[in-house]
């Protein structure tokens, strides 16, 4: 080897711009060829050689891309698509420490025993393959760089505590989601880099990260092979990973080409472990930040010398060992084991007659695997496809161009999540690869540019998926301009949707900021400032709106909460009275008290205005001053039950009352029902629905009871539901149901007309008050205190209306067989009708039970009773003599004279007596007016005051024909 073909090894650690170096030589030669050893570090390359030189003397040969231009100078390639036959002037290969590697190394080894540059070779990678390289080739000159920067071990941290701008390494793909699941909870978001990424969706991911969109880089070990990232910190999630074999612990060489990207040109790094992992040890710690690691002992290899005589030749020529003490025959990779499946096969082994037809299925089982199918589903593809390549004859034939169509459209398709995108990339990672074999399809170019197409759409969806599930772009957005110390716009729509410098933050409830966020709580609150900095000139203007918004816009609910439309302001509590409550507004501390006051205010304004006006009758009595003694204070009980208060509650007071306070309070509308003192006006809807609110808040109810709807004169009776909550609500409850207030009064006097000891029937005008049918009124006076019995009658016809016959209309004919008249049937049973009877059945009030009498103790000088011997016979008890003067003895009383029957009035027919009522008949306790004589040819009245004289019916009247006929029955 001349000096014009001088091979170098450029060793050392990472961050010593080896790379850089590399492409600088090459650049200034005519002709190169570079290998990388991932398809992602090589399209950075070329990238950045096209920057340089224009895309027309670049050239990008990979496994799945291939773009080369007629006047290409300069080759960009992974290792194992190296071109070796070009005779270029320069040639170099990254990462040569690879050559260790179990799966690829065979490949690494090869080109650094075969590949060499007219002029000039590098080999550039770790200080551990000095001796093998010094051993392999001949007459090479190494140089040794030097770290740019210095690299700390920082220990363990939390991934909350992890600092800005680092890498999380994990060394799965469910490890990666994880980690950057927990980031985006944390932190805002994260960039994911794998090396089963397209290099568009790896490129559109670091660019995230490179423009500060987000922090934070999970990855697996793909970084550790030169991409150079503005990474400060390493995290490593994990020391071990699956080699393809079995799981094992990564050497500390292995740690240190990862934790080395951290750190750029002369910026200083850091590296550690995160989550479950142990600590590392000193000796490896050491040894990564030293760069001080055991020489590679072997190097793996394949001989490269095949013989494709039959496919038993070429097979021993694949296993052939070597001597060399340096290199060790590499395991059989996927290849050799598709090669030796699909050789056994009969439809592929009748194929395998000529040396051509032997070197094309070897071709074809080099495709790689990127799908990493289960089972023999790849080996099944290369059978497919060998099988389309050899067809009939002896000559080769092509792919059929409307079968691959199809099996481009079925991966063709954007939608879906992560895995079923990555899924789909990895497919056409396939076809991509068959349509860079020359003469394998027809019309390679468009094949080419097909599924290239294809890639980018599926490498842009799978993009856009890992930013939607693991970047939270607002935060990352919002927090980059709060440190670049920007000053920030906040904007609330009318749906009280706020965005912070166009970006979303939350929602504006009334007076109250509610973030919509899932930062850490020193994000969110950074935030939270950021917005409500933005928010306060809008807090104030909103404040005058609502401050100057009519009562109409206003309500309260039926839990005590103060509405203004449909935004909550505030809330109801306990006042000084039950009718004047207090208010407590929904405003944010950040808003300021100028506005927390305007607030308050404006809500006590607006719930005394509506106490004013639903409860006018029960204030207006409570200002009266002419209500004086037992009548003020009866006024004040009205107003602390806010206008309904059960008579049993009260009865004492009532009778207390004279008739000239029952009169000044009847004055303003005081009602004093049988069953409920109240004032109708306030058993409106609008008064019925805030007494409940108001008597809940004076009570301290947790959840206060709810109106029912209106118009309705009964309602369920749930047991479960207290009678008071009932009686508020303007009902009494009896029996199955509960009757409104006003109509149980007017019932009431229906039935002190009736005779409730000797039993009336129910009358229409029962039903009608009610609204019930006949069950359910018998139930309705059964828990009223009546006892209902039921019986049954003939029903009576009502007679038939006569209609007026036309003398002039001619007569029609009967027909034969028919009367003119229907007969009824004297054996026919009589329609019946049922009826109820009710009688006043009080319930006996239960008696008290007296205390049991304490037993006496004896006496202490007292003879015990056996002692005391038999009772001595006092004799017959004299007689005493008449009680007073003038009266005979018991005995010579005779029988007592029959009496009669009770007056008019007795006490047993009375039933229920309301207050203020006076019997006809009777005066205080005395009869008045006729003789007792009298008293069973009487009628039994039961009503307050005589009945009024019927009115006259008015003719015009609508009603008056019915009416005529209601007075007639």
């Amino acid at each position: 080897m001349t000096a014009a073909g001088q091979v170098t090894a450029v060793l050392g650690p990472t961050n010593t711009g080896k790379t850089h170096y590399a492409i600088e030589r090459m650049l200034g030669h005519r002709t190169g060829v570079i290998g990388l050893p991932l398809r992602l570090l090589a399209r950075e390359v070329y990238d950045r050689i096209v920057a340089s030189r224009g895309p027309s003397v670049v050239a990008l040969v990979t496994g799945e891309e291939r773009i080369v231009p007629d006047r290409a100078q300069y080759w960009v390639c992974t290792v194992e698509a190296m071109p070796l036959d070009l005779g270029a002037d320069f040639v170099a290969v990254d990462e040569i420490q690879l050559c260790a590697d179990p799966e690829r190394g065979h490949v690494f080894t090869d080109r650094l025993l075969r590949a060499r540059g007219l002029h000039e070779t590098l080999f550039m990678g770790a200080e551990t393959m000095r001796p093998a390289i010094a051993g392999l080739v001949k007459n090479v000159q190494f140089v040794k760089r030097e770290r740019f920067s210095e690299l700390t071990y920082t220990g363990q941290k939390k991934i909350s505590r992890m600092p800005e701008r680092s890498a999380i390494v994990g060394f799965s793909v469910e490890n990666v989601y994880a980690i950057a699941e927990l980031i985006r909870r944390t932190k805002g978001g994260c960039a994911v880099v794998m090396g089963a990424l397209s290099p568009r969706t790896r490129n559109a991911q670091v660019a995230l990260y490179q423009n500060g969109d987000v922090d934070y880089l999970v990855a697996t070990d793909a970084i550790g092979m030169g991409l150079n990232l503005d990474i400060k910190h390493i995290a490593f999630a994990a020391t071990s990973k699956f080699d393809g074999r079995r799981m094992r612990a990564l050497y500390p060489q292995e740690l240190a080409q990862i934790a080395g990207r951290a750190g750029r040109y002369q910026e200083n790094g850091t590296f550690g472990v995160t989550g479950e992992v142990r600590p590392l040890e000193d000796e490896t710690v050491e040894a990564i930040q030293e760069h001080r690691f055991d020489p590679v002992r072997k190097l793996e290899w394949r001989n490269h010398a095949l013989e494709f005589g039959s496919v038993d030749r070429l097979i021993r020529s694949l296993e052939a060992p070597t001597q060399n003490k340096w290199l060790a025959r590499a395991r059989d990779a996927d290849d050799v084991l598709a090669l030796k499946y699909l050789s056994e096969l009969p439809e592929v082994k009748e194929k395998l007659n000529t040396p051509q037809r032997i070197k094309l299925l070897w071709e074809v089982c080099r495709i790689p695997d990127f799908r990493n199918a289960a089972g023999n589903e790849h080996v099944t593809l290369l059978a497919r496809i060998f099988d389309f390549l050899t067809g009939r004859g002896l000559a080769q034939t092509r792919i059929p161009s409307d079968w691959l169509e199809k099996a481009i459209a079925r991966i063709d398709k954007a939608g879906g999540d992560i895995d079923t995108i990555s899924k789909r990339l990895a497919y056409i990672r396939t076809w991509t690869y068959v349509a860079q074999r020359k003469g394998w399809v027809d019309n390679e170019s468009h094949w080419r540019a097909e599924t290239r197409a294809v890639e980018d759409r599926l490498s842009d969806a799978l993009h856009a998926a890992l930013t939607q599930r693991f970047v939270d772009r607002r935060t990352s957005v919002l927090l980059r301009r709060l440190k670049q110390k920007e000053t920030l716009v906040a904007e609330v729509n009318d749906k009280g949707e706020v965005t912070v410098a166009g970006e979303f933050v939350g929602r504006l409830e009334g007076f109250r900021f509610r973030q919509d966020t899932t930062e850490s709580n020193e994000e969110a609150a950074t935030l939270r400032q950021a917005a409500f900095a933005a928010l306060k000139p809008e807090f104030h203007l909103r404040a005058d709106r609502f401050y100057n918004a009519p009562d109409t816009e206003l309500d309260f609910t039926e839990q005590g909460g103060l509405m203004w439309g449909t935004q909550a302001m505030g809330k109801l509590v306990k006042g000084a009275e039950p009718a004047r409550p207090a208010v407590e507004a929904f405003v944010d501390d950040e808003a300021g008290p100028d506005v927390a006051d305007k607030v308050r205010r404006r809500l006590q304004h607006f719930i005394d205005r509506k106490v004013a006006a639903n409860f006018e009758p029960l204030l207006a009595m409570g200002r009266d001053e002419t209500l004086t003694g037992l009548a003020r204070g009866f006024a004040f009980r009205l107003a602390e039950g806010l206008g309904v208060i059960p008579r049993e509650n009260i009865a004492n007071e009532v009778k207390e009352l004279d008739q000239e306070a029952r009169g000044a309070l009847r004055k303003h509308g005081v009602r004093f029902g049988q069953f409920t003192v109240f004032l109708p006006a306030l058993l409106k809807p609008a008064p019925t629905r805030l007494r409940l609110v108001l008597w809940s808040l004076w009570n301290g109810l947790d959840e206060f009871p709810e109106s029912p709807p209106p118009g309705l004169v009964t309602i369920p009776n749930i047991p479960a539901v207290p009678k008071m909550h009932y009686t508020l609500a303007g009902y009494h409850p009896a029996g199955a149901r509960a009757i409104r207030i006003d109509m149980l009064e007017r019932l009431a006097d229906i039935l002190r007309t009736k005779d409730s000891r000797a039993g009336f029937e129910a009358t229409p005008d029962m039903l009608s008050i009610t609204g019930m049918t006949l069950e359910q009124f018998s139930d309705l006076m059964g828990g009223l205190g009546y006892k209902g019995e039921k019986a049954e009658r003939p029903k009576v016809k009502a007679a038939p209306i006569p209609v007026a016959v036309d003398p002039d209309a001619p007569i029609q004919p009967i027909p034969e067989g028919e009367s003119a008249f229907v007969q009824p049937d004297p054996e026919a049973a009589p329609e019946m009708e049922s009826f109820y009877t009710f009688t006043w059945a009080p319930k006996p009030r239960p008696r008290p039970e007296r205390p049991a009498r304490p037993e006496r103790a004896p006496r202490a000088d007292a003879p015990a009773a056996a002692d005391r011997g038999p009772r001595p016979d006092r004799g017959p008890r004299p007689d005493r003599g008449p009680k007073k003067e003038g009266d005979a003895p018991a005995a010579d009383r005779g029988p007592r004279p029959d009496r009669g029957p009770r007056p008019e009035g007795d006490k047993s027919d009375r039933g229920p007596r309301r207050d203020g009522e006076k019997r006809e008949g009777y005066k205080g306790n005395k009869p008045y007016g006729g003789k007792p004589g009298d008293r069973d040819n009487k009628p039994k009245t039961y009503e307050q005051r005589p009945p009024r004289a019927e009115k006259p019916i008015d003719p015009d009247n609508p009603f008056a024909a019915l009416m005529a006929l209601k007075s007639k029955l």
